[in-house]
């Protein structure tokens, strides 16, 4: 019945697009016969009116076109953020909390729900790694593009010499997977709990909290430590483990269609660099779209709608081009 309301609510608006341009092309019509009539007063009219009724009709063309371009099966989901610090040390630790700072501060724009599964923070105040299930409407649909490696260049608060360093910081986007997606064979699972710990080895709790599943046949391993309590953390570690298990399983199923590969913006594979934050600079440039930015501190504040729609938008007129290569100009 969810996924029945969902559709149902996604289509409401389409419909009513479609029912508003069949008035409008009637009307059109009529205005035309009226144009071609004898009754001059009614002609003129016509004509006053029928640039009004032209542009909305372009205006409803091109959403009704958008409409029918095939969706992303993972539109309606939530997604697991991961952030991770690369190459660069305790400075790519300390864009890693950036990051998730920014990120933060657009789910917070976008009213989403923000909430850590598992957070590793290293000694000098930067991020190891997170880990952060955010839910809300259309979160997939836009942090989608957020997949990949994000690089930072920027003088260092520890250079004493002025020098520009180059860091990086991997982030993956997960859709979450959900239980009726695949099935996981309790008998395939190594689960051990231990205690949560901070940075620097200091224990949150003295009970054994945290959780930590391996799952046998794949070898993916997940923790979790943020709750207090046991049962809490093991369920967000199985979301966690759904979600790596569905990942890879679509990764599989992407390898064997290469038209689906053709619709993406960039490939979303990790090793990708996808932008990078010039601070001397000022400038942010995502490399997919050769787009850049110079308002970087208010990028990293959490607005980056601007990067996010123009990497929508290209991803709409590559689908557009593929649907215009399949079918002929003319449909």
């Amino acid at each position: 019945m969810q996924q029945l309301s969902r559709e149902h609510a996604r289509l409401q608006p389409v419909m009513a697009d479609y029912e508003r341009y069949q008035q409008l092309h009637k009307e059109k019509i009529d205005l035309q016969n009226l144009l071609e009539g004898s009754d001059a007063e009614m002609a003129t009219m016509a004509r006053e009116e029928r640039p009004t009724i032209n542009r909305e009709l372009t205006v409803l063309e091109d959403r009704l076109r958008l409409a029918l371009l095939p969706r992303d099966p993972n539109d309606d989901r939530n997604v697991l953020l991961e952030i991770r610090a690369g190459a660069g040390g305790d400075e790519s630790g300390l864009f890693a909390a950036e990051l998730l700072r920014m990120y933060t501060r657009y789910a917070e724009e976008k009213r989403w729900k923000f909430e850590p599964l598992e957070v590793s923070l290293s000694e000098r105040g930067g991020l190891k790694e997170a880990v952060i299930e955010i839910s809300g409407e259309n979160v997939w649909s836009f942090m989608k593009f957020e997949r990949g490696v994000h690089r930072v260049q920027r003088v260092p608060l520890t250079e004493a010499n002025g020098r520009i360093h180059t860091s990086t910081v991997t982030v993956a986007v997960l859709p979450e997977a959900e239980e009726i997606d695949l099935k996981i064979d309790p008998s395939d699972l190594k689960i051990d709990t231990y205690r949560a710990s901070g940075a620097g080895g200091q224990h949150i709790n003295k009970t054994e909290s945290a959780i930590r599943i391996t799952h046998v046949p794949s070898g993916f391993v997940v923790a979790c430590q943020e709750e207090r309590s046991q049962i809490k953390n093991r369920e967000k570690a199985m979301k966690l483990l759904r979600s790596r298990l569905l990942e890879a399983m679509e990764a599989k199923q992407a390898k064997e269609i290469s038209a689906e590969r053709k619709l993406q913006v960039g490939t979303g594979e990790r090793s990708e660099k996808i932008r990078t934050y010039n601070f001397p600079q000022d400038r942010v440039t995502d490399h997919r779209i050769n787009m850049s930015l110079h308002n970087l501190s208010s990028i990293m504040e959490g607005r980056i709608g601007a990067l996010q729609d123009a990497l929508l938008k290209e991803q709409q007129a590559r689908q557009l081009g593929s649907l215009v290569d399949e079918t002929g100009p003319n449909g």
